[in-house]
C-alpha cells in the first residue's frame, strides 16, 4: 500500500460543481500519490433534469439520491479518496421558495456549518484547500456560503481557540480559489474553435461578459492538466441528470483542449509558506 505524505481538499457547493471546477487537478494530483478530499455541502436537490436522456419517471422525485450517486461516480473516475458530506440542503437561486427553507445550507447556522468544515480539516489535515471566490457574475446562494464559510474554515482551523471540541488544530499551508471562468480562457477556445472550422458555443458568453458582470479573476497559479482532461470530461459525463453530451460542455474537442488551454487556473489567497508566483504546482512551498 502506498502511504499518502501530501493532502488536498476541495469544498464544492453541489454534486457536479467538482467536474466543473478543479477535475482535473484532483485527477493529476491523485495519480501522484496526493491523498484527495472532497467536500460537498448540498445534496443538489434543486437541480432540474437538464438532460433529455434522463426525462423518466422517478428521476426528478428521487434527485438527491440520483445526484449523490452520480457525485459517487465522478470521484471514482477522478481518484478521490474520500467524499463527505455536509449534509445542507440546496439553496436555490435567490427568490425561490427553496432559498427560504431552514434546511437549505444558506441559512444555516453560521457556527455550525463552519465547525463541520473545521472538524473535516482537523481531521485530514490537508495541507492544501481549495474553494469558491467571491462568486463574479453568478450569485448562487450556496457559492457564496462555501466562498464565505470555506474561507472562514481554513483561517480557524488552526486557531485553538475556536472550535475546540473539533479536534486538535491543524492549519493548511495554502488556500486557493477557483479560477476557472476567464475571459482570457474562453477567448482562446472561442478562437482555436473558429479556426477549426466549428461552431464556437462561447460567442454569446464572450460578447455579453461584461454585462452579465464577471471580471477576472487573478490567475497566480496554472496547473497543466493535459493528461486529465479526457477524465475531467468522463466524470463530468457521469453527472447524467445535469449534463447533457450535446450541450456546450462538449462543443469543443478535448483535443483543442489540450491543445490551446491545458491548464486549470487558480487564485492563490493565503499562504503559510515561501512561495513565487506564477506558480505551475498547488503545492510549490509545501
Amino acid at each position: 500500500m502506498v502511504t499518502k505524505t501530501r493532502s488536498l481538499l476541495a469544498i464544492h457547493a453541489h454534486p457536479d460543481d467538482e467536474s466543473s471546477k478543479g477535475a482535473g487537478t484532483m485527477a493529476r494530483y491523485a495519480d501522484e500519490g496526493v491523498r484527495v478530499v472532497l467536500v460537498c455541502a448540498t445534496g443538489g436537490e434543486e437541480g432540474e433534469i437538464l438532460n433529455p436522456r434522463m426525462e423518466q419517471p422517478g428521476i426528478l422525485e428521487r434527485m438527491a439520491e440520483i445526484r449523490m450517486a452520480e457525485l459517487r461516480t465522478a470521484c471514482d473516475i477522478l481518484g478521490v479518496d474520500e467524499v463527505y458530506e455536509l449534509g445542507y440542503r440546496d439553496s436555490g437561486m435567490p427568490g425561490t421558495e427553496s432559498n427560504k427553507r431552514p434546511d437549505a445550507f444558506c441559512n444555516a447556522d453560521p457556527q455550525e456549518a463552519v465547525g463541520g468544515l473545521v472538524r473535516i480539516i482537523r481531521a485530514e489535515r490537508p495541507e492544501v484547500v481549495l474553494c469558491y471566490d467571491e462568486s463574479r457574475g453568478y450569485d448562487h446562494p450556496d457559492h457564496v456560503r462555501v466562498h464565505e464559510w470555506g474561507t472562514e474554515a481554513f483561517n480557524a482551523a488552526g486557531d485553538p481557540q475556536r472550535f475546540p471540541d473539533a479536534g486538535e488544530p491543524w492549519q493548511p499551508g495554502k488556500l486557493y480559489y477557483f479560477a476557472t471562468f476567464t475571459k482570457r480562457r474562453f477567448t482562446l477556445l472561442n478562437d482555436a474553435a473558429i479556426a477549426a472550422g466549428m461552431e464556437s458555443p462561447y460567442v454569446g458568453w464572450l460578447e455579453k461578459w461584461d454585462e452579465m458582470g464577471f471580471s477576472e479573476p487573478e490567475v497566480t497559479t496554472q496547473v497543466n492538466v493535459a493528461e486529465y482532461i479526457d477524465l475531467r470530461t468522463k466524470a463530468l459525463l457521469a453527472h447524467a441528470t445535469q449534463i447533457d453530451p450535446d450541450s456546450f460542455w462538449f462543443a469543443v474537442p478535448d483535443e483543442i483542449q489540450k491543445a490551446v488551454y491545458p491548464w486549470e487556473d487558480y487564485t492563490l489567497v493565503s499562504s503559510a509558506v515561501e512561495t513565487k508566483t506564477p506558480e505551475t504546482d498547488l503545492f510549490a512551498g509545501v
